[in-house]
């Protein structure tokens, strides 16, 4: 799914994949999003990528953290 060769960043790509997956609805609003460590064995992507490609989801206003308890899906807005 993500290219190495292109010349988008993988987080960025992988943060498109990510937010593709929240529009298709296959990540539900308020539930959680991947953890790192499974979007490292997933994509195969270090910890660094997979933390940035969540980070750009929650500055996309797709996903919100709540300390000590995780990063989540936001709700759709009407």
């Amino acid at each position: 799914m993500l290219n190495p060769l292109s010349p988008v960043p993988l987080y960025v790509q992988l943060a498109d994949v990510l937010a593709t997956k929240i529009g298709r609805g296959e990540l539900q609003p308020l539930h959680p999003l991947p953890s790192e460590k499974h979007l490292q064995q997933e994509f195969g992507v270090a910890r660094g990528t997979a933390r940035a490609a969540v980070r750009l989801l929650r500055e996309r206003g797709l996903a919100m953290t709540v300390p000590q308890r995780g990063t989540y899906v936001t709700e759709r807005k009407s």
